[in-house]
């Protein structure tokens, strides 16, 4: 699976395995259906706590991508019409673009970023 774990990252290690998953089904490469590793598998990968996984998945079920089975795993359950948020996303949001305006980014830097961002997720070509 192609997810990382960045200990020097700002972020915590689970948010860093939500935000990938959540980018690998809305780019279509997890689909409905496509099992996750399991917690024991992914932390081995990852060289992490299993309940850093654990954390991650329980998020991700919340979320409604992933339903978690005891005994059977997990498995990708939202497409790619997910339910959008955008209070939250909003949230979000407000806090990055400040980090970007007072990084000295012009409105056509911000947006020329997100457009690049946009056409990685989907697999389009720059």
């Amino acid at each position: 699976m192609l997810i990382s774990a960045d200990p020097s990252d700002d972020q915590p290690i689970y948010r860093q395995i939500v935000d990938q998953l959540r980018q690998l089904i809305a780019a279509g490469t997890l689909r409905p259906g496509a099992p996750l590793p399991s917690v024991r598998q992914l932390a081995a990968d990852l060289g992490v706590n299993l309940n850093t996984v654990a954390i991650a998945y329980r998020e991700l079920a919340s979320e409604g991508l992933v339903e978690i089975k005891h005994g059977r795993g997990a498995r990708v359950t939202a497409d790619r019409q997910q339910r959008f948020d955008e209070e939250r996303v909003r949230k979000l949001l407000v806090p990055i673009l400040s980090k970007m305006i007072l990084g000295g980014k012009t409105d056509g830097e911000i947006v020329g970023l997100v457009h690049e961002e946009l056409q990685a997720i989907r697999g389009e070509h720059k």
